[in-house]
């Protein structure tokens, strides 16, 4: 599977007006990102070049300034596809969907658990001088299909495409503002609403309440607020179906104090009696400096939620702490030596889950030939009826549904069975993806807590030598 986003470089100003299409092929292009310089690559230019030559043609069309270029993301889903591969899928779709207009560079990044691939396009079409303009929708009509069919050529799962709203293009800080505090700002804009909820009288004061808090709000077709650090709006019905306009003013008039207690106020203490004391597990070792590091940090919770934007890092870090604490809970991990076994046991499991998953999906893909030939009949099949009841207009169409039949019969399978078939496969890769990205989640939990006590260690070791460094000094 593979997903492709879109976003653009502006003008960054008379002096360099194309620096920051300058910064992006340079970026995507670093030996360390792409296999030592192996998975670079460009269509109507030259890799070593593609910016001065993107320049040229802006100049011989008199179109130097306002968007520079444009820059496609295609990510795939982790452990799917080799770096070989996704630079041949990218590569394809270069040909495709600019080949014949547009001088692009491309590059694979392979440095990370998730492999993906970088396109930076001129703006400006070297063959008729106009320039690349995205229309909304463009996503869903060519841009990911081209992705989805190359996708399916190669025996790779693919995305359904409902619409574009969660790919529009943007640019790079916007992308970053989202990309960095997603997590932070959904939950913080959704308590700020509630709390707006339970104070308003009606839908007027609901929005003053908001815009004291610090937040512009817009009422177009759709309500949409933007706290302070933000760089865009997000829109309300986004954060679930209590978070449309129609439903918080529902809300406003039938919520107070009491009914949050009653359906939010968390679970009831039940008084139990037990026939001896349950003592309450220790910490011990590592857990016990994490738990440390968790409560300290746990003081960011005394400040106004409202404000998070200003130390949304500290927040990122509190998250990662307490997800790290609980694994070590759970797992059981009181040692160094705990922790490195767990290391291995992971790495072992994910390991072996990442060999059953590419498996799976060369297997399914030698089905691929018969599930496109099932899908080609069922196509045919009206045309077909046509033909049985004397219409000879469809002869051709009979004469490819019989060779079809011919096929998948001498294949040994009906086209019930062929349906089965690709429903256990469906079902299948539900069942491997949720499997691996559990283990992912672990794996990465453990990987970087591991990293962490290096770190500590090899901190411990510097401060030490310091000292006995120190000690000599004073003794001489």
């Amino acid at each position: 599977m593979a997903i492709t986003k879109i976003l653009y470089m502006k003008d960054s100003g008379s002096n360099y007006s194309g620096r920051h299409l300058k910064q992006s092929i340079d970026y995507i292009t670093v030996p360390e990102k792409t296999g030592g310089g192996r998975f670079v690559s460009a269509v109507n230019c030259q890799p070593g070049y593609a910016y001065e030559q993107m320049r040229e043609t802006k100049k011989l069309f008199h179109k130097t300034d306002k968007r520079q270029g444009y820059h496609i993301i295609i990510s795939f889903e982790e452990g799917e596809v080799t770096a070989e591969l996704a630079f041949q899928i990218v590569g394809e779709f270069v040909e495709e969907y600019l080949g014949k207009e547009y001088e692009a560079v491309y590059a694979i990044h392979d440095n990370t658990a998730h492999i993906h691939g970088h396109i930076i396009f001129n703006s400006v079409s070297f063959l008729t001088g106009k320039k690349y303009r995205y229309e909304k929708g463009d996503w869903a009509k060519y841009i990911q299909p081209i992705t989805n069919h190359l996708c399916d050529k190669y025996g790779l799962s693919t995305i359904t495409i409902e619409d574009d709203r969660a790919v529009e293009h943007d640019t790079y800080t916007e992308w970053r503002d989202r990309k960095d505090g997603k997590f932070v700002w959904s939950d913080m804009i959704k308590r700020d609403l509630d709390a707006c909820v339970l104070q308003a009288d009606d839908f007027e004061e609901f929005l003053k309440l908001l815009t004291d808090k610090g937040y512009e709000v817009k009422q177009n077709k759709y309500l949409a607020v933007k706290p302070p650090g933000m760089g865009r709006y997000r829109r309300c019905k986004y954060f679930g179906t209590d978070y449309t306009e129609e439903r918080l003013r529902e809300r406003i008039l039938t919520e107070d104090m009491e009914y949050y207690r009653e359906h939010h106020g968390g679970a009831k203490i039940i008084k139990v009696n037990v026939p001896y004391r349950i003592r309450r597990a220790k910490l011990t070792g590592i857990q016990r400096k994490y738990f440390a590091r968790l409560y300290r940090i746990g003081r960011l919770k005394q400040r106004p939620y409202s404000q998070s934007w200003k130390y949304r890092d500290e927040i990122r870090k509190m998250h990662r702490l307490h997800e790290q604490y609980m694994f070590l809970s759970d797992h059981e991990i009181h040692s160094l030596a705990d922790l490195e076994r767990v290391y291995g046991q992971m790495s072992e499991k994910k390991k072996l889950l990442s060999c059953e998953k590419s498996r799976f999906y060369k297997e399914r893909g030698r089905y691929k030939p018969l599930w496109d030939k099932a899908e080609r009949i069922k196509l045919l099949s009206h045309a077909e009826s046509a033909f049985q009841n004397g219409d000879g207009f469809f002869a051709d169409e009979h004469e490819e549904y019989e060779k079809l039949k011919a096929d998948v019969s001498a294949e040994g399978y009906s086209l019930t069975e062929l349906e089965k078939l690709r429903e256990h496969y469906r079902e299948k890769a539900v069942q491997i993806k949720e499997e691996y990205a559990l283990v992912s989640r672990d794996y990465r939990i453990v990987d970087r807590i591991m990293k962490e006590q290096s770190e500590n260690t090899d901190a411990i070791k510097q401060r030490n030598n310091r000292d006995r460094e120190q000690v000599k000094e004073q003794s001489r």
